[in-house]
């Protein structure tokens, strides 16, 4: 069964950090730092998100 990428948080959170990342490492001049930056984040993001909503349907 496929998940949608609203039920699936985490690559949704890594999607935006990488684009995020790509505008924070031209703004300080390395952007790969800013993408490592910017998909570290959105997986830890999209993770939290993803067990708040786990834990919200559950209760």
């Amino acid at each position: 069964m496929k998940k949608s990428l609203e039920e699936n948080k985490i690559a949704l959170g890594v999607a935006f950090g990488v684009v995020f990342g790509i505008i924070f490492g031209a703004v300080i001049g390395n952007v790969g730092l800013g993408i490592a930056l910017g998909i570290a984040l959105g997986a830890a993001l999209g993770s939290t998100m993803q067990k708040e909503d786990s834990s919200s349907e559950e209760g």
